[in-house]
């Protein structure tokens, strides 16, 4: 079973690393901090060096060496005496190779061997890359914590009468709470007035309103477009499914994937490398070249510590990652963390519920056929009447069905109403014995029906009056809109083996397979069962399976699967609990975007790890022999970590939502 639970402490243990850790996850403040904008001291420091060069290239003043030298020097405070204090304070702590360790003596050693304005330079665009990477990351984790604007801190509660304005923190369940016009849905509950149009876009990302009509539910954070109406709560503050799902998003981003944990090990490893390497380049031409000169191969050193920061790999990746998120879960899909966000990428199996996932879940009447030859009955309506008659005095599902369909009008009492099991119901209409049920209630009261009965495949309510057959009904569970879209999309996303499992009868998921064009299904199971099948699937290493249900029935199977996604995760606790990812609305063709966003989440961090290890391969090569300067090494390491930069924030606009 799969571990979902966070504590406090963890959640707050991993706000805090987020706030305060450095590209190679070295616990430091970040090496910017003034009171005043963070882009005032790189400024003055571009000016100041700017200048420097003029003076240097074009200028005929001849400044002594030790005013050129005090110059460049305060150029290179603005914007170095952070990184050194940063780099101080972890080698206090033991952690002595970070990445600003090797930019302090990089830039030190430039002044040493009297290159100031590339000392100058190195720290100035180091710095501007930093500011470029906090900024980025600032803006990808407010995308994802954006929802916790959506959770109102007030509401308008009945009490004694009087309507008072409170926190929502103090409203108990089972209170009576007024939304305006405009306002958000500050608790989960049920909707007291006939009916409501709500915007549900911050929880599901769905930006057509939905309608919801008298004692359905209703969630919190939803925004009540026309009328005021009232609720009456069913859940705490602290419960209500808006505050699982925050919380669920802010730790999301505590849980790393594996190419995450990867890169930040590795940047432990490979920075000591680098500086024994770089000592290398000094020490080593000595025993090999011939006409050693430190200073030649001092510099080429200083190149190597240069172009060899870990920043573009360690900062663009986390990027990446929360850019995924966010654009998950602005469209309305919560994944629990990077981990399952990079595993959905790997995933080449689908296995279906049926009922409530690629079906509504709802029974309707879908037919209604009369028997011509029956002298009981006037008129279909007649025998709808009868039929609504007896199954008022029902709580089956399929009573339910038949009293919401359309039209139904009846004056008709029923009495005597007995439920013989598994059969149907017997009672007494208009001093008329009625019977309603399936074959086996007609067979047992000896009562003929058409054959042709026996070839439907959905459920059939037959009908018979003083044991007399008058007709029958054919009740069916919808297919969900997008349910036949979504097979076909994942068939191009290249997910062939699909497969339905459910505990409804063989032969109606049969039917809906045919009817979706999936090739593998199986009826009549139970969560064991089902738990059976994905096994038998798991066995094969090369089968990524992911699950797709309700989340309730099937915890066992969410669980055990690769990747367990919970439909309509709103309304139900143990999807929460349960599943890698919770698809807020149910609508299965959500699950073409939470794949798509992997995916291209995925490619987007392996381009950057291409890129970024690429160039710095080239440049560390090109510098080691001499055919670059550090000014190529600066803009080298500058740009490549810029461009992994806006490759990982590209994801957030690739799949923004679009409103209408």
């Amino acid at each position: 079973m799969k571990n979902t639970k966070n504590t406090c402490a963890s959640t707050q243990k991993s706000k805090q690393s987020q706030d305060t850790t450095g590209c190679c996850g070295c616990d430091q403040p970040k090496p910017i901090k003034h009171k005043t904008s963070p882009y005032v001291w790189p400024a003055i420091s571009f000016l100041m060096l700017i200048l420097g060069l003029l003076n240097d290239h074009f200028s005929s003043l001849n400044f002594p060496e030790e005013i050129r030298i005090t110059w460049y020097l305060l150029a290179y405070l603005p914007v170095g005496l952070p990184v050194l204090k940063s780099g101080w304070k972890n080698i206090r702590k033991g952690d002595i190779f970070t990445e600003f360790f090797l930019m302090s003596i990089a830039t030190i050693g430039a002044f040493l061997i009297g290159e100031y304005p590339e000392g100058v330079a190195v720290m100035l665009f180091y710095t501007i890359g930093e500011l470029f990477q906090h900024a980025a990351v600032k803006k990808a984790k407010g995308n994802i914590k954006a929802l916790l604007e959506v959770q109102p801190k007030q509401a308008n509660v009945f009490r004694a009468g009087v309507l008072k304005n409170v926190s929502s923190k103090e409203v108990e369940i089972g209170e009576k709470i007024q939304v305006r016009v405009g306002e958000k849905i500050p608790l989960d509950g049920i909707l007291l007035s006939k009916k409501a149009t709500l915007n549900t876009a911050a929880l599901t990302g769905e930006s057509k309103p939905t309608s919801v009509i008298k004692d359905k539910k209703v969630f919190a954070g939803s925004i009540n477009l026309e009328n005021v109406i009232e609720i009456e709560t069913t859940k705490r503050f602290q419960d209500s499914s808006i505050a699982r799902i925050l919380d669920l998003v802010q730790n999301a981003t505590a849980r790393k994937s594996k190419t995450e944990l990867f890169i930040r090990k590795f940047a432990r490893i490979y920075t000591p490398i680098v500086v024994i390497l770089a000592i290398s380049v000094i020490l080593l031409p000595y025993f090999i070249v011939d006409n050693y000169v430190f200073n030649i191969w001092f510099y080429r050193a200083l190149i190597f510590l240069v172009i060899s920061c870990p920043c573009a790999l360690v900062i663009s990746i986390p990027l990446g990652y929360f850019g995924g998120l966010g654009a998950a879960s602005k469209n309305g899909i919560l994944f629990k963390g990077a981990s399952y966000l990079e595993a959905m990428a790997k995933i080449n199996s689908l296995v279906l519920d049926k009922t409530g996932t690629v079906t509504k879940g709802v029974f309707k009447i879908k037919k209604i056929v009369t028997n011509p030859n029956n002298p009981e009955l006037s008129s279909e309506d007649e025998m709808i009447a009868y039929l609504t008659a007896l199954e008022a005095q029902s709580t089956h599902p399929i009573a339910k069905a038949i009293l919401e369909h359309k039209g139904v009008k009846t004056n008709y009492e029923a009495k005597e109403v007995v439920e013989i099991a598994g059969k149907g119901l017997k009672g007494k209409v208009n001093n008329k014995i009625v019977l309603a049920g399936n074959k086996a209630l007609m067979t047992a009261h000896h009562i003929k029906f058409p054959k042709e009965i026996n070839k439907i495949v959905e459920t059939v309510i037959l009908i018979a009056i003083n044991n007399a057959f008058v007709g029958y009904v054919v009740i069916a569970d919808e297919l969900k809109e997008d349910a036949t879209q979504m097979i076909i999309e994942l068939q191009k996303l290249g997910i062939k083996n699909i497969m339905m499992l459910s505990g409804d009868k063989d032969s109606i998921t049969q039917h809906i397979a045919k009817k979706l064009n999936i090739q593998k299904a199986k009826g009549g199971l139970l969560p064991e069962d089902k738990l059976k099948e994905v096994e038998n699937w798991k066995q094969d290493p090369d089968i990524k399976v992911a699950f797709m249900g309700d989340g309730i029935n099937d915890a066992p199977v969410l669980a055990l699967s690769d990747i367990g996604i919970a439909m309509g995760g709103l309304g139900s606790d143990v999807a929460i609990e349960t599943a890698d990812v919770v698809i807020q609305t149910d609508q299965p063709s959500k699950v073409i975007k939470a794949i798509e966003i992997s995916r291209a989440t995925r490619k987007i961090i392996w381009q950057n790890i291409v890129l970024a290890l690429g160039i710095k391969l080239m440049v560390l090569i090109l510098g080691t022999l001499g055919i670059v300067t550090m000014w190529s090494a600066v803009f080298a390491d500058v740009g490549v970590a810029l461009l992994a930069i806006l490759n990982a924030v590209r994801i957030q606009w690739a799949f923004k939502v679009v409103k209408p």
